[in-house]
């Protein structure tokens, strides 16, 4: 690891003045594209490791952790509003989040393991990187690491990497398992700018795909810090996250879905898809949930979602099987929900799996 300056913020907007100071460290259009910049860190969970082996080599560490960004408050329309501060633990556990929002207490929960969920917050959360094998060896291409180094991923191991929102640059995939169920509920992302203002940026619109630039993962520009997250009022059905994985816990997803179904004697009356595991970010049809939501969830209809989903796939032998288990699992996903009562699936035990 190579030295650095840390100091702690005191307030947000010092945590901006600080970032701001050091000049130099801009990407493509004022983006923060290289290794070698200030960062901004909170529960340090995957940012230290990426420091360990000296992927990430900030100039400073901002230390934002002690900033009161840490509550979790309703909002005048319904939602809720939550600081980029509040733990992964401690937004899991909230009653409001287990009653209402249980699609995501499941996802945040089918993540890391307690230690982790402890430390880890939930702005970070929505950064950390992708774990492909190849962004990780220093001494592989990688054009997410290094841009214009190449992809070794492509020639290489990639059975667990993404076949959606690709492309000759990066097949990585997003590895967060929250941010999927975030994607599902349309969160939008609160983000405090150096000038001070602030912006709200709906999560369908934060991520940015690989293209030619696979080393900008978002939409934040030097100095912005995300501050809160800002959930809708609650969808009503039943809510569940199903992730399949190599192993039953502390393992990133191959494939997950999280979904929010609603129906009416045996009708699918309102759906709401989410997948993680397949994308180069956390990734929504709208498409497949207008061919479902009026059907029973009967095999011919999952088999005609799941090809409108995967119409501009692009996979090879290893990474083909995907296609099959989301087919498999979302018709698990949506049976299951039939059979269950039409509430908002209150999480009492356990992770849907």
């Amino acid at each position: 690891m190579k030295t650095f300056d840390y100091q702690r913020a005191n307030s947000v907007d010092d945590a901006i003045k600080i970032a701001t100071l050091t000049e130099g460290y801009l990407g493509a259009e004022g983006h923060l594209a290289e290794a070698q910049r200030p960062f901004f860190i909170a529960g340090g969970t995957n940012l230290l490791d990426l420091m360990k082996l000296e992927i990430e080599q900030p100039t400073q560490l901002i230390d934002i952790s002690r900033l009161p960004l840490n509550t979790i408050e309703a909002t005048p329309e319904g939602g809720l509003k939550i600081g980029a501060m509040v733990s992964n633990s401690e937004l899991a556990a909230h009653p409001v989040i287990r009653q209402d929002y249980a699609v995501l207490a499941r996802a945040l929960l089918s993540g890391a393991s307690p230690q982790l969920r402890n430390k880890a917050s939930t702005g970070g959360n929505l950064l950390q990187r992708t774990r492909c094998y190849y962004f990780y060896q220093p001494d592989s291409p990688c054009n997410k690491r290094e841009p214009n180094s190449g992809c070794g991923a492509k020639a290489g191991l990639h059975q667990n990497l993404a076949i959606l929102g690709t492309s000759e640059q990066c097949i990585a995939t997003h590895p967060s398992d929250m941010a999927v169920a975030m994607r599902l509920l349309d969160a939008v992302i609160v983000i405090q700018q150096p000038d001070g203002q602030t912006r709200q940026v709906p999560i369908a619109e934060f991520y940015r795909l690989p293209e030619q630039t696979p080393h900008i993962e978002t939409c934040l520009n030097l100095g912005d810090l995300i501050t809160h997250i800002i959930l809708p009022p609650p969808l009503k059905g039943v809510h569940s996250y199903d992730k399949v994985r190599d192993r039953a816990s502390y393992a990133f997803a191959l494939v997950s879905v999280a979904a929010v179904i609603e129906h009416d004697n045996d009708t699918l009356t309102n759906v709401r898809l989410a997948f993680g595991g397949i994308g180069s970010q956390p990734w929504r049809n709208d498409e497949i949930e207008k061919i479902l939501i009026g059907s029973t969830g009967d095999a011919v209809s999952i088999e005609l979602a799941v090809a409108t989903l995967f119409k501009e796939a692009k996979t090879d032998e290893q990474t083909e099987y995907k296609t099959v288990l989301v087919q498999r699992l979302l018709h698990h996903v949506v049976q299951r929900a039939l059979q269950q009562p039409n509430q908002s699936s209150p999480l009492s035990s356990g992770v849907s799996a």
